[in-house]
């Protein structure tokens, strides 16, 4: 049984979906086990297996068919570009968000952050620039956590469980983009400049460094789907 992480559940299997069906060796057309045998294989209902094989087909990737089960949708060329602009319109929407939480998140630390939160920051913030050129999973793991941290420090429950909602989902959108994307920017000027206001109390400097961080790859996904 494959061992899911804590937070929200369908993402996740969506997640884990998409990588079989990337490296599990299905062609277009093949049957994907059914829904007792995922669900199974997951640990997790069948309602949350059916909602990820949803979001599959809305990008494209798997076919319902009533009656005959699911499969692998097949390539079909004119409606592939389609299909990726309808994949990356839901990776702006997922982004356009955590820039909207994590703004508010980095103004309220900036104002509650202590000298051993700071530490711990910069330890996480080493941790981030140590994995930026190997695994692109682990790398974003380590990114991610850092920017869990700050969220947290902002002392607001809902600002932090809307960013464990969206913590799969970007999870999987950044270790795509790392791993495929050849002109990321490097955002690690972004990352020292948001710790160094949080260090000082600058809520202003918070917020301008976050925005800076978030922003490129926000502009370069807007471009795209328009």
């Amino acid at each position: 049984m494959t061992e899911l992480r804590r937070g929200p559940v369908v993402p996740q299997v969506a997640s884990l979906l998409r990588e079989r069906l990337r490296h599990g060796g299905f062609s277009p057309g093949d049957r994907l086990p059914n829904e007792v045998q995922l669900a199974a294989e997951f640990g997790v209902g069948r309602s949350s297996v059916r909602e990820a094989v949803r979001l599959l087909v809305q990008d494209g990737l798997l076919d319902v068919r009533h009656g005959s089960g699911t499969f692998v949708a097949a390539a079909d060329p004119d409606t592939g570009d389609v299909r990726q602009l309808v994949r990356r319109a839901r990776v702006l929407e997922v982004y356009e968000v955590r820039r909207a939480l994590e703004v508010e998140a980095a103004r309220l630390a900036a104002r509650r952050v202590r000298p051993e939160d700071v530490e711990a920051l910069r330890a996480g913030l080493r941790e981030r620039q140590d994995r930026r050129d190997g695994d692109p999973a682990v790398f974003v793991d380590a990114d991610l956590a850092f920017h869990r941290a700050v969220v947290e420090l902002s002392g607001n429950a809902l600002l932090l469980s809307l960013f464990t909602a969206a913590e799969p989902v970007l999870r999987e959108i950044l270790t795509e983009m790392v791993r495929h994307e050849k002109h990321l920017p490097d955002s690690s000027v972004a990352h020292a400049d948001l710790l160094d206001a949080l260090e000082r109390g600058d809520a202003e400097a918070a917020v301008a460094a976050t925005v800076a961080n978030l922003e490129p790859v926000l502009c370069g996904v807007r471009s795209a789907v328009s």
